[in-house]
């Protein structure tokens, strides 16, 4: 997809800088969330983002799924044929329920989850929330199951472009959050949408397995088994966050990006994309005392689209300079945020200059400096694409500016620290990625010498200095 002619125009008469800005104000009005009707507004970058406070300690982001929308525009990966569930995209789901499987990278003895209907175009009505601990597939582990309420109602209606905070959720089986055999294991919430949904907010790319009912089945979110959920889909709807309370301090780590931080040719249900082992190397030496969230679009770009919405949808979602406040800013407890973007700028599907990258790099860094008091902004150096099999990619004056755009990371000051992704992935002999990291992990293949595949991912989280990231923390 081209750039915008608007924003071609005004990078010509008002500058890179100026370009950007426009961008921004294009895309602002998909970009701040709206009060629910049943639930209290967020108050981003604050431990008070929901209708009530942790009564166990403090909230932290757990979970993420940055949000684009409607679906089906975006960037899936291995997604089932999803016509069965959702026959008409444009109605969404209907009298159905969604089980969304997430893995909470902390957990804590209550919980809290903010539904999304960011990029909806009516009210999106939900009614029988739940979350429990998945046992497997769509079925919960017995006993685990806990109704989900919303400023005390077990139905919530969020706007067009809102979103909203649950009430706190006790988690009995996690009386202990730092018991051994919780790490890892995953959380299922099980949501009813009343009536039709209409355009979906989701996140294509979820490398998770989640569930659905058919439509017209109702609620079924108190069902611990899974009979009623005949369903798969490889993307998650309508959730993009999930809080625990905490009894002690625990940073959180934000993995800001496109598709390589999505995780685009890792593995299937695998857990392995890169901030998936900068997480487990973290917690091998501070336990359940930080996490990690993910929060890349894949396709995303840097100060592209200049327009995003329902009616102007764009496979890599909102710009990620638009989208902070949403994704980053609007997360608990953010101490750190890891930065790789700009390779879809320089696509064919982008075009950007270097320039305009980075305005808007310096234009996100100073907004989250603004906005969230001490956190530390780390700057990621960007894979090589050279040599592409994606028609949009690799070539020869994208490889310059990806280039261009590495010097600045590693050289600019704009940034507290560096992690130099390059280094860790760069085949010398070709200027390519290394030959072991580029075959397909998720469905097999040769891979496209974009995206990294679990090799690569592993070399990439591996290479992270933990003293950067958590720099006196």
């Amino acid at each position: 997809m081209h750039r915008h002619p608007a924003a071609i125009a005004a990078a010509v008469l008002l500058g890179h800088a100026a370009a950007v800005a426009a961008a921004i104000c294009l895309g602002a009005a998909w970009a701040a969330p709206v009060r629910a009707q049943d639930g209290r507004p967020p108050e981003a970058g604050t431990s008070a983002t929901a209708g009530a406070s942790a009564t166990a300690g403090t909230w932290a982001t757990a979970w993420a799924g940055s949000v684009q929308g409607p679906y089906p525009v975006g960037n899936p990966s291995a997604q089932p044929d999803q016509s069965f569930a959702f026959p008409d995209p444009a109605e969404g789901a209907r009298d159905q329920t969604l089980r969304l499987v997430l893995r909470p990278d902390v957990w804590g003895r209550e919980a809290r989850i903010r539904i999304s209907n960011a990029f909806g175009t009516r009210p999106l009505t939900l009614d029988g929330v739940h979350a429990g601990l998945q046992l497997g597939g769509a079925a919960l582990v017995p006993g685990t199951n806990r109704p989900v309420r919303f400023a005390g109602q077990d139905r919530v209606t969020v706007p067009p472009g809102g979103e909203v905070w649950s009430d706190p959720i006790a988690l009995p089986f996690a009386a202990d959050p730092d018991a051994a055999l919780l790490a890892g294991r995953k959380l299922a919430v099980s949501l009813h949408v009343v009536g039709s949904s209409g355009p979906m907010t989701w996140h294509a790319k979820a490398l998770q397995t989640s569930y659905a009912t058919a439509p017209g089945a109702g609620s079924r979110g108190t069902d611990e088994g899974e009979a009623a959920f005949p369903y798969s889909t490889a993307s998650w709807f309508f959730v993009d966050a999930v809080d625990m309370a905490t009894s002690a301090p625990t940073p959180v780590v934000v993995a800001f990006g496109d598709s390589i931080t999505d995780g685009t040719a890792s593995t299937m249900n695998g857990d392995d994309r890169w901030p998936d082992v900068l997480s487990r190397r973290l917690h091998a030496t501070r336990g359940n005392r930080v996490a990690v969230v993910n929060a890349g679009i894949g396709g995303n770009q840097v100060v592209g689209p200049a327009e995003y919405g329902p009616q102007k949808p764009f496979p890599g979602g909102p710009s990620a300079v638009s989208r902070l406040d949403r994704d980053v800013i609007g997360l608990s407890g953010v101490a750190s945020v890891i930065w790789l973007e700009g390779i879809n700028d320089f696509s064919r599907n982008g075009e950007a200059s270097l320039a305009a990258v980075e305005a808007g790099i310096r234009e996100g860094v100073a907004r989250l400096r603004a906005r969230i008091p001490g956190v530390r902004v780390i700057g990621a150096t960007l894979p090589s694409a050279k040599g592409s099999s994606s028609a949009a990619h690799g070539h020869p004056e994208q490889d310059e500016k990806r280039r261009g755009l590495n010097a600045f990371i590693r050289e600019s000051g704009v940034f507290d620290g560096v992690v130099d992704f390059d280094a860790a992935t760069l085949d010398p002999a070709t200027g390519g990625l290394r030959p072991e990291m580029v075959p397909e992990s998720t469905t097999g293949g040769k891979g496209d010498r974009l995206h990294p595949n679990r090799a690569g991912y592993l070399a990439m989280g591996s290479g992270i200095d933990l003293g950067v990231v958590l720099k006196g923390r």
